[in-house]
């Protein structure tokens, strides 16, 4: 969802925003207070005495300060910068456009600093001489200026001709806007990007991760309506990055935990198109997640990791928590209990005229890629009959019963040495259609095969349980000699 146009009530609200943090430059900003209540909207460019322009100070990791040179400022080496467009939703967002269009730069290879965020670091009133040749007469521009850093350490730039000649980067003491040099020099500016936001891994001893449903507010929310980890952006009252993910942890769950360990810095792109960086913390807790005081988005709860991929997630965040996984190593026991959770999966046994339906696996599954497998799922809150019958319905468009589901083979297992044990139970069931590749992503096709002539390769306790059946035998274990 696309956000609103500009409006000029946006604007006052960064402006009164910005004062309150230059309370002395009210005086010099009384023209664009005037401005800002007067008729006409001085967003447009066309509205005179003034209006309003926004520009973008963009620090590399050397210290240098971008700069271009400007055709219609007489060759000035300027910021890059120019006037508010009609599909411009922010100031900052102007801003952005215009350093892409005048160097080449996109906002993605850009991030916010520390010290300015995405709020203007500067705003100069300044005069505007006549151009006959545009029929512009003298007039006055607001310029709304932010500071960016620049991810790579190095980047190919490109000029717009009709607009720019030139491309240089000066050091940030030759900053050639006094105002602008004043505050750059005046603030904790490091030269490479740095973290703004933090998030925090919760894992409990069964192996799962805590996740946060965000709602689905478009354009309003980062992933909406994607299940996420706990976080959020630094605020000035954060003392340091733990303090945001402390902060954040306790205003969205609730919990105050003991231990909150680094784990990794991640790169997500923001709302604005600008690169982010999130200092990603992780600490553990064994809980309810159904009792917490939820106080935004639309639930809490606990997630295996084999379970994620069938979330709507971003993959990063999949990729993070998989990665925090397999560092963690498998799950410990219940402390006093000895107790080790069994992963359970539901097989759908499905046998006609002495052929069985198996499914290949799509070859860039997580799981036994390019090798054929029994239709099924993990049972999550659910029986097993009930499981039997979604995964059917979702994987290949069948319709089961679940009250004539019958039992027909289980396998305990461990897939690898240090795994998790695993129930797989084969439950025969009567099933209404033709099997459909519903999730191609997972499976590639549904085919019928002899019981006595498998697909090879096929999934190892596939085939045990498979001859079970034909044998009457309703048990098999397998892996356990390596566990």
């Amino acid at each position: 969802m696309p956000q609103p146009p500009l409006t000029r009530s946006r604007v006052h609200a960064v402006v009164t925003a910005y004062l309150a943090r230059h309370p002395a430059e009210r005086d010099a900003l009384a023209p664009l207070l005037s401005a800002l209540d007067a008729a006409d909207d001085p967003i447009a460019r066309t509205t005179l005495p003034g209006h309003i322009t926004c520009s973008a100070a963009v620090i590399d990791r050397a210290g240098r300060v971008l700069h271009v040179r400007h055709n219609a400022s007489g060759g000035l080496l300027l910021a890059p910068g120019g006037h508010v467009e009609p599909g411009d939703a922010t100031l900052l967002g102007a801003a952005l456009r215009e350093v892409e269009e005048e160097t080449g730069i996109p906002a993605a290879r850009l991030s916010h600093t520390a010290a300015f965020r995405a709020e203007p670091a500067d705003i100069d009133v300044h005069e505007i001489e006549a151009n006959p040749a545009k029929g512009e007469p003298a007039h006055r521009h607001y310029d709304f200026r932010f500071v960016l850093h620049l991810v790579p350490k190095t980047v190919e730039t490109t000029v717009r001709a009709d607009e720019v000649s030139a491309v240089t980067w000066l050091p940030l003491a030759e900053t050639t806007c006094p105002a602008l040099r004043a505050k750059l020099l005046a603030a904790p500016l490091g030269a490479a990007p740095e973290p703004l936001s933090a998030s925090v891994l919760i894992r409990n001893d069964r192996g799962e991760y805590l996740l946060h449903l965000r709602d689905h507010y478009p354009g309003l929310i980062w992933e909406p309506g994607a299940w996420s980890v706990t976080g959020g952006g630094r605020e000035r009252q954060d003392a340091s990055l733990e303090a945001t993910a402390r902060r954040e942890l306790r205003e969205e769950t609730g919990l105050v935990l003991p231990g909150l360990a680094p784990f990794a810095v991640e790169e997500a792109v923001s709302l604005d198109g600008t690169s982010h960086l999130i200092q990603v913390f992780a600490g553990r807790w064994n809980g309810d997640a159904a009792a917490l005081p939820l106080t935004e988005g639309v639930m809490l709860a606990w997630f295996d990791p084999e379970t994620m991929p069938r979330l709507r997630m971003a993959p990063s965040t999949l990729a993070l928590i998989q990665r925090h996984a397999r560092q963690a190593g498998p799950p410990k026991p219940v402390p006093g209990s000895g107790a080790v959770p069994r992963v359970v999966g539901v097989h759908l046994y499905l046998e006609r005229e002495g052929k069985v339906l198996l499914g290949l696996r799509h070859p860039d599954s997580a799981y036994a890629g390019n090798v054929h497998h029994a239709l099924a799922g993990h049972c999550e809150r659910e029986s097993a009959a009930a499981c039997l019958a979604r995964e059917a319905w979702e994987e290949a468009g069948l319709v089961v019963d679940p009250a004539g589901a019958e039992l027909v083979h289980v396998v305990h297992l461990v897939d690898a040495a240090g795994g998790p044990p695993r129930i797989q139970l084969f439950l025969r069931a009567e099933a209404r259609g033709e099997p459909a590749v519903y999730e191609p992503d997972r499976c590639v096709s549904w085919d019928w095969w002899p019981v006595d002539a498998l697909p090879d390769p096929i999934v190892p306790y596939t085939r045990a349980a498979i001859d079970g059946i034909r044998a009457g035998r309703l048990f098999t274990e397998m892996g356990w000699e390596a566990a």
